[in-house]
């Protein structure tokens, strides 16, 4: 009978470690319900993005409207790992703020995104938690202009107003903290999503440090210099990262939501401000400085996804799924048996019928510096295919000493 109980208690104890295991590691809370953009759109964008890590399970409070009752607005912060600021509107009772400052100073993670830091220019404390403002009658009186110019790091006190941007348009992110955890491992520059690009912000710039720029073109009404895009700012025992990009208007498609470089770094920032360190890999589709790239879904692209699309490849189509692929084989050119499969999935579309010449050259290509005995049958045949034969006998020649399987 105790044997049996033990077991009982055993398999019970199983049972709750693996229930643990799959819950959430932390909770995070989305503030909105004001502000100047269009946060019906972004705060449910948000909460998609950091849900999609499974490192997050994410509630949305709702401020009253503008000019409305704010006195039961009352978030209980202690319950959250982190709290993503996504508002900009009227001031809180003095008991909410006065709430989140403890829940900040005691350790709580905070996420300052886009126009949360316009928010508040007459509380002291939440711009010393954002680090760096504007609009909102902001000027000298707030904190100096921080940017890079020549790189070199600039403390500014002219005076002058804050925040300011040109015409939405696509540009270069630079890390300039490339070993902080948010950034490690990502390229050290790439380019970012049709976005405004935020310049002219200034704060107190406490215990701040910038993780990375963006030129502000003249060309496109910009400074002229290196504006920060990224920061971290602690506050307290309370971490924060603060992401100027990312705006969501009332269009229909929201291209610097949806830019992968965006979606990344938010979701490692917002990692980092929970915990303190960063877990999440570095996924096959992050951009470089060839181009942006896009998440129409909010969510990576599957491997079967980007041989659908290479398998239906025309000459006036993006190769952004073969640069997919080829990350793919990199990221498992140690392991023969990962590298097997995407090899026969790659054949496949070799054989396929439906699959377009300029897809089929593609996969060629790659199949020359890596395919195995497995896929010549599948390369031989095309030789009877005029279009493909000249492609078909380069990959034939080029695989010396092809791996046994």
């Amino acid at each position: 009978m105790k044997k049996r109980y033990s077991l009982l208690l055993l398999l019970a104890g199983f049972f709750l470690l693996q229930s643990c295991q799959e819950q959430r590691a932390y909770r995070a809370l989305i503030v909105t319900g004001q502000s100047n953009h269009n946060w019906q759109a972004s705060a449910p964008i948000l909460k998609t993005i950091l849900d999609q890590t499974k490192l997050f399970s994410t509630d949305i409070a709702q401020t009253p409207k503008e000019k409305g009752d704010m006195s039961n607005f009352h978030p209980n912060f202690s319950r959250y790992s982190i709290v993503v600021m996504d508002y900009n509107g009227d001031a809180w009772p003095e008991a909410t703020k006065t709430a989140f400052l403890e829940y900040v100073k005691n350790g709580g993670g905070v996420v300052i995104y886009h126009e949360a830091d316009n928010s508040f220019p007459d509380w002291k404390e939440y711009n010393e938690i954002i680090g760096l403002g504007g609009w909102n009658k902001r000027n000298e009186k707030d904190g100096p202009y921080v940017y890079y110019k020549n790189n070199q790091l600039v403390v500014d006190t002219a005076k002058g107003s804050a925040g300011s941007h040109g015409p939405q348009h696509e540009y270069l992110v630079r890390a300039r903290k490339a070993d902080h955890p948010i950034l490690k491992g990502l390229p050290v520059a790439w380019m970012h999503g049709k976005d405004e690009l935020y310049s002219t912000l200034r704060g107190p710039a406490k215990n701040m440090e910038i993780l990375a720029t963006a030129y502000a073109d003249t060309a496109k009404r910009g400074t002229g210099r290196d504006e920060p895009m990224l920061m971290t700012i602690t506050c307290g025992k309370g971490r924060i990262f603060h992401t100027a990009m990312g705006h969501v208007g009332k269009d229909a498609t929201h291209p610097a939501t949806e830019c992968v470089g965006f979606i990344v770094t938010f979701q490692r920032g917002a990692e980092w401000a929970a915990c303190g360190k960063v877990t999440q890999a570095i996924p096959i589709d992050f951009p470089n400085v060839a181009g942006s790239v896009s998440r129409p879904e909010y969510r990576e692209v599957t491997l079967s996804e980007d041989l659908d699309k290479i398998a239906t490849y025309t000459i006036d189509k993006s190769t952004k799924y073969l640069t997919d692929l080829q990350a793919r084989i990199r990221q498992v050119s140690g392991n023969p048996a990962a590298l097997l499969d995407l090899e026969k999935q790659m054949v496949s579309i070799l054989k396929e019928k439906g699959s377009t010449v300029e897809g089929k050259k593609l996969i060629l290509k790659e199949l020359a510096w890596m395919g195995s005995d497995y896929c010549i049958p599948a390369v031989q045949e095309l030789l009877k295919n005029e279009e493909l034969k000249e492609a078909s006998t380069f990959t034939l020649e080029r695989m010396k000493g092809p791996r046994k399987i």
